[in-house]
């Protein structure tokens, strides 16, 4: 699976997941599942156009790999620069949210954890 880490003057795009799906309710980066012999990029291409409606500009690097607890994925946090301004086409609601925000939301579980390993070490404790 690929999570896009789309930045913006400081803040971090995350999606409220859909009450009706798996971890409904918590927030998330936006992204999905790869198709047979589909890479990252592609699959955030895809998967970005799909949700928010928004091209991808440029795939950037790897930030941070995991299992996802209780599913058979791993989630892949890819860099992301994007052009248009996004929707929130399967979430219910998006937000622009600064690393302490981020700190303090109900994340999905790989998702918090992300947040907590990497980009953490990345800003510092106290960024943002």
């Amino acid at each position: 699976m690929v999570a896009a880490v789309i930045e913006r003057d400081g803040r971090y795009l995350v999606g409220l997941r859909p009450a009706h799906k798996r971890h409904g309710g918590m927030w998330e980066f936006p992204g999905g599942k790869l198709l047979p012999g589909e890479g990252l990029a592609d699959a955030a291409r895809r998967e970005l156009r799909e949700e928010l409606g928004v091209e991808v500009a440029e795939v950037g690097e790897l930030l941070f790999e995991a299992a996802d607890p209780g599913s058979p994925f791993r989630i892949c946090f890819v860099e992301i620069l994007i052009r248009g301004e996004p929707s929130p086409l399967e979430h219910d609601r998006l937000e622009w949210c600064s690393l302490l925000a981020l700190r303090s939301m109900q994340l999905a579980p790989t998702d918090a954890r992300f947040v907590q390993v990497s980009l953490e070490d990345r800003r510092g404790p106290a960024g943002g």
